[in-house]
This record gives structure tokens, C-alpha cells and sequence, in this order.
């Protein structure tokens, strides 16, 4: 079975060291936010995350969740409730909520090493929360004051859970054909009809009430997704002054059975004139939708990060102990009838893969995760806007490249395993199939490649683009003198300028045919991807050259980063390549020759 401790101290590397929070958060007047309480809330969150959650990962694999058909009811698997008033009762769906409605005011960017933990851990049980954040986020920002004193304290709390119905069956990511109804009943209320799929703990026991944020047109509805707005469903009638009646006009129709995460209840939902409120103005939802998965998005990247760690730490141990044949260039471990297989070339790519994508990942996604806080506490509009521009571009890059270098990284840990890796008994099977379904849930690689391209980079004439690539000229200037990161600094520049003018060649190319955006969609995604990592380890070096760790740990970062720009960084030469051919290749083919 595969087991998980939280990686405590690269995590405050990362925070600490690299991006300096500290003095972030005293520029966002997060007075309560100082080192001794930051450092409490990352140990009590490893604490509950290794021997509360880990525990139940392989349970509630092998348990998965129970469905009722006769009441439409499902039972999620042993302990996975009592798991869940630890969480609400330690306060963690609150940690970065307002304290006006029942948070602690942290800053968000610690809600991201403890999604990871949580995801690392266990990943089935945090899609349970996972979601509320959502939730709460689009009530936050769009709902009406009666509406966030209502439900988000109860979402905050964590005494009521939440929900995205968005999909529909025939709909898919196209939104603008959903076919869901919301009738004005004349009392301020609506009534909801329609089937939802995919929906993420759509139904289950760990809470008495769940609050579905749901998707429909009302009657006058323009056509497509300027006809889309967005309603609160609660699973048992709310009124406006909070108290709780019958149960509402909505059940679920089954739950999915699936390739990994068994125990995370994917319902269809079906609504048959449901009790709904508004959120926001009438066919106004895209936008309240937008800020839901946003909020959803960068988790899923935390969700492909945190299984990542959890397969290296495994496949770490297991290659140290596994003893099989020889080193090549001679016995490393004579005392023993044969070498552990860390010894080998090939096995240490695949850990120094895992290694280089985990570490410089988690700086990329905690700085994402930054950049919420600054967009919301910043103290100009342009700093707020900055920030904005800078979460917006970051986020698909964040979503799809960590999930995608999850499977990436649960393949190679699983293989280190050989034959074994195979099995259940170890548990890496797990962590492969679970991965999986990250890199296809809140928009898949190729949605995230299309918002990157065609919204974040060519309609917003790539502002959040200019912002990173500014990132990383301050640095190359800061670091011009300094011959202990020459061999980092020189290539990153290099690539940084490539990137740039590789956005305007894509541009003018696009201006003359519209295919240029879809064709170079994926693989200018993934050369974002490397680039961006390339200036995260660069400046882990920095960081850590200049940090008081040991001296091991400082020279495991640079031994890193060199395997890194060695091995990993030139993945650039073929995405760029790829981008460069241009859409022929990809449309030449004629659609009945497929099968010719």
C-alpha cells in the first residue's frame, strides 16, 4: 500500500524562500498571517492530511460510494465522514473565506500547499470540499447579501457542502446548448428542470444539506451562452432567513462508474421543478460560472501536483530498497548481494523527471495561487489588475500542465516499480488511474490549450503573457553578474525571447488563417509550460543559494535545475517545432480518409 507524508520542508521552501511571502503579506495588510502562524497551520495540515486521510485512500478505492435507487441516496466509504467533521470542525473550508462570514481571513495562497496535502493524501475524499470552494467563491463575488449570510457561511463553515451543475448530456463543454428550464414562480423563487451529469459529490452523506449552483435559461432567454444564468438549488428548500424546510425537487439519478477516484460520488442529478434563487443578474451566469471554475481549475492542477508527490515519495522508497543487479560501471553497494535499482540511469531519469516537475510545479502553482491574493488586497488598481492579468494566463498553464505531468509522473513512479507497480497491493495502480480523470475534469488539456491561445494570449493581446515575460527579465537583470547562475539565467533569457516572439508569429500567422490558433493551441501550451518552470527553478537556485537550508538541500535544487534545463527544457524544440509546421498536417488529412 502506498503511503504519504507531507513534504513540510520543500513546501516553506517554496513559500518562504522563493516566493517570499512574508513580506507579500505584510504589503497586503494580512496582519494575522506571520511566520508562527503560518508555520501552525502547515503542520496541524499535514498532521490531519497523513493520519487521517492517507489512511482511508486505499478504503475508499476498493469501498467506492454506494447508491440507493430507490431514494436516490449515496453512502460514501468508512470513515470518509468522520474525516469530514475533523475538516469542518478544524475549520479548513474556512481558512481563506472572509471572517465575516465565519473564515479565518488567511491569505489564499495557503489554501494551496493544503489542497495538495489533501489531494496527496487522499484524492477522492477532497472532491467532497473541493468544491465548495467554488461555491463560495461565486457567491462571494456575485450573490446577494441575504444570499452569502445564508448559504456561504454554511459552505464556509463546512456544515453544508457545494456543488457545479453546469454539464448536460448532450452539451458537453458547450454550454450555450444547455437545455435546463427556470420558470419564475411570482415569489422571487424559480423553478428548476433539467439533467445534469458529471456533477462532483452531487449526492452524498457527509453533510445534511448541499448547495447545487445550477445552470439554466429563463424564458426569455436569447439563444447560446449570452442566454445562461446561474441559480442556488439547494438539496432541502432554504428560505431567505436561513431556515431549512421540505425536501427540494431534485434527486440523483445514479452515480458514474469510473476508471479512478471510486470513492467520489459523480452523480447525474435531475431537477423536476426544483426550489431555485437567482445569483446575480438574469443571463449573467457565464460570468459567476467563469469565477466557480476558475476557483476549480487551479485546484485540479493542486489535485495533479499533489498525486505526483505522493508516486515519487513511493517509487523513491521502493527504488532505494529494491535490490537487483549491478551498477554499469561497477557494484555501488558490495556489501549487499545486489544494487538497489536508484543506481540505474533510466530509473533516476524517471525520479529526477518526477523530481524537476513536482518542485519547480509547486513554485508555479503556489505563485498562481499568490496572485488571488494581490488581485483582491492589492493597494492600487493596477497592482489589482496586474495581478489579475497575470491569474488569468497562469491558470489554464497551471490546470493542464500539472495534471498532465501528473499522469506523467504516477507512469514513471509505477514503472520504477516494475511488474509490482502492476499490482493493487503497492498501490501505485491507484495513483495512476486516479490521475487520470485530472487532466479530463473542469475543462480538458485541449479546452485549457484554447483558453490559453485563442482568449488569454490573442483577444486579450497577451496581457497576463507580458507580465510573466517581465517577471522573468527582472530577474535575468537582477542575476547579470552572478557567474553561480550564468548557466541558468543565459538559457532562460534565450527561451523567454523565443516565447515572445514565437506568441507573434502564431499572431500573424492567425490574422490570414483562424486555423493557425487551434493548430498551435497544444503544444504552445506546453512550451508555456516549460518556459515558466525554467524561471521557477532559476530562481529556486537563487533562493536557495541565498537561504539558510543545508547545504545538501541547496545542492539537490541546483543538481535539479541542471537536469531540468538539460533534459526537460529542450521538450521546447518540439512543441515549437510542431507550432511552426502549421495547421496542414493537422487538417490535409480528409475527414473519410481516416479509415481509408
Amino acid at each position: 500500500m502506498s503511503s504519504y507524508s507531507a513534504p513540510l520542508r520543500d513546501i516553506r521552501f517554496a513559500l518562504f524562500d522563493v516566493l517570499d511571502v512574508e513580506s507579500s503579506f505584510r504589503h497586503l495588510r494580512f496582519d494575522d498571517a506571520g511566520r508562527e502562524t503560518v508555520d501552525a497551520v502547515l503542520d496541524e495540515a499535514a498532521r490531519f492530511c497523513d493520519t487521517v486521510l492517507a489512511p482511508l485512500n486505499r478504503v475508499g478505492d476498493e469501498f467506492g460510494v454506494r447508491y440507493d435507487k430507490d431514494d436516490g441516496s449515496v453512502t460514501t466509504a468508512p470513515g470518509f465522514r468522520d474525516a469530514y467533521v475533523q475538516f469542518s470542525d478544524g475549520g479548513w473550508g474556512g481558512l481563506a473565506a472572509p471572517t465575516a462570514y465565519g473564515g479565518m481571513g488567511l491569505p489564499h495562497v495557503l489554501g494551496m500547499p493544503l489542497e495538495e496535502m489533501i489531494d496527496a493524501a487522499n484524492l477522492a475524499w477532497g472532491n467532497f470540499p473541493l468544491l465548495s470552494h467554488g461555491a463560495a467563491s461565486a457567491l462571494l463575488h456575485h450573490g446577494e447579501e441575504w444570499q452569502r449570510e445564508v448559504f456561504l457561511t454554511k459552505l464556509v463553515s463546512g456544515e453544508w457542502t457545494g456543488t457545479m451543475c453546469l454539464t448536460e448530456p448532450h452539451c458537453g463543454t458547450d454550454l450555450g446548448l444547455l437545455k435546463t428550464r427556470a420558470e419564475p414562480n411570482g415569489d422571487g423563487t424559480h423553478s428548476i428542470t433539467g439533467t445534469k451529469i458529471f456533477i462532483t459529490a452531487g449526492e452524498h452523506d457527509l453533510t445534511p444539506n448541499i448547495v447545487h449552483l445550477v445552470l439554466a435559461r429563463l424564458p426569455d432567454a436569447p439563444a447560446g451562452s449570452k442566454g445562461i444564468s446561474l441559480f442556488i438549488v439547494p438539496k432541502f428548500q432554504v428560505a431567505r432567513d436561513g431556515a431549512q424546510g421540505a425536501r427540494n425537487a431534485l434527486r440523483c439519478g445514479a452515480v458514474e462508474h469510473k476508471m479512478g477516484i471510486h470513492a467520489s460520488a459523480t452523480c447525474v442529478m435531475n431537477f423536476d421543478g426544483a426550489q431555485g434563487y437567482l445569483i446575480g443578474q438574469p443571463h449573467k451566469g457565464l460570468a459567476a460560472m467563469f469565477t466557480m471554475m476558475n476557483t476549480a481549475r487551479i485546484g485540479v492542477g493542486m489535485q495533479g501536483l499533489g498525486l505526483s508527490e505522493r508516486a515519487y515519495q513511493n517509487a523513491l522508497r521502493y527504488s532505494r530498497e529494491r535490490l537487483q543487479s549491478r551498477a554499469l560501471s561497477g557494484a555501488k553497494f558490495p556489501a549487499k548481494p545486489a544494487d538497489p535499482i536508484i543506481v540505474q540511469p533510466d530509473v533516476r531519469r524517471m525520479l529526477l523527471t518526477c523530481k524537476a516537475l513536482i518542485e519547480g510545479g509547486r513554485a508555479l502553482s503556489y505563485h498562481a495561487g499568490l496572485q488571488v491574493d494581490i488581485a483582491t488586497h492589492g493597494a492600487s488598481e493596477a497592482e489589482r489588475k496586474q495581478a489579475d492579468d497575470l491569474l488569468g494566463f497562469l491558470t489554464p498553464i497551471v490546470k493542464a500542465c500539472l495534471t498532465e505531468w501528473g499522469v506523467e509522473c504516477t507512469y514513471h513512479a509505477l514503472q520504477c516499480y516494475g511488474g509490482h507497480g502492476y499490482i493493487a497491493e503497492h498501490g501505485m495502480e491507484q495513483l495512476a488511474r486516479d490521475a487520470r480523470i485530472t487532466t479530463l475534469y473542469e475543462g480538458t488539456t485541449g479546452i485549457q490549450a484554447l483558453d490559453l491561445m485563442g482568449r488569454k494570449t490573442m483577444q486579450l493581446q497577451g496581457a497576463g503573457l507580458k507580465v510573466f515575460l517581465g517577471l522573468v527579465q527582472s530577474f535575468c537583470e537582477e542575476q547579470a553578474g552572478n557567474d553561480a547562475l550564468a548557466e541558468f539565467v543565459a538559457p532562460l533569457r534565450e527561451k523567454a525571447g523565443e516565447w515572445q516572439a514565437l506568441t507573434l508569429s502564431i499572431g500573424k500567422r492567425a490574422m490570414s488563417d483562424p486555423e493557425e490558433i487551434g493548430a498551435a493551441a497544444y503544444d504552445y501550451l506546453f512550451y508555456s509550460g516549460y518556459v515558466a518552470l525554467a524561471y521557477w527553478w532559476a530562481r529556486s537556485v537563487a533562493a536557495a543559494d541565498d537561504s539558510s537550508q543545508p547545504q545538501a538541500f541547496k545542492d539537490a535544487k541546483r543538481e535539479t535545475a541542471r537536469f531540468y534545463f538539460a533534459r526537460l527544457l529542450p521538450r521546447t524544440l518540439a512543441h515549437k517545432a510542431a507550432i511552426d509546421s502549421g495547421p496542414a498536417p493537422l487538417l490535409a488529412l480528409d475527414e473519410a480518409a481516416f479509415d481509408a
